[in-house]
């Protein structure tokens, strides 16, 4: 039992490896991701709550969804080229490269798409999900003529 709890304290948690993860790999960048992450868990909330209300809101909130997911992605592919840019200027002013010092900076150059990827999938899986669940007499559009 000692010994668990030793090593369950002494790993640090999911919260702060999370926090040395977005330190990482660029605050900017990965605070825009996890801004847009939050905003899209708030919008498949709201179109969870008005999944049986008029078209409009709900496809409204669906766009929201894609919209922010497809900002976060995008902004994850940005920066790994920004990152990847900076890497390679870097080793080009140095006479000896380092092996574990170019993996250290691709290592970093990846946290960014690889969270804005998540977050992609995340809001392009819920609205999946939520146009899944919608039933499809809600949608009709009055506005067709024969």
């Amino acid at each position: 039992m000692i010994l668990l709890s030793s090593i369950l304290f002494q790993n640090p948690g999911f919260f702060q490896q999370l926090g040395d993860r977005i330190n990482e790999g660029g605050p900017l960048a990965m605070s825009l991701i996890l801004i847009s992450f939050f905003i899209i868990i708030f919008l498949v909330v709201r179109a969870a709550i008005n999944v049986s209300a008029a078209g409009h809101k709900f496809q409204k909130n669906i766009s929201l969804i894609n919209q922010l997911a497809l900002i976060a992605l995008v902004i994850g592919l940005f920066t790994q080229f920004v990152g990847l840019i900076q890497i390679f200027d870097a080793f080009e002013s140095l006479d000896n490269v380092n092996p574990a010092m170019f993996a250290a900076g691709l290592k970093v150059s990846l946290l960014a798409p690889l969270f804005g990827g998540f977050t992609f999938l995340f809001g392009r899986i819920s609205s999946f999900i939520l146009n899944w669940i919608r039933k499809s007499d809600l949608d009709v559009n009055t506005t067709n003529t024969y």
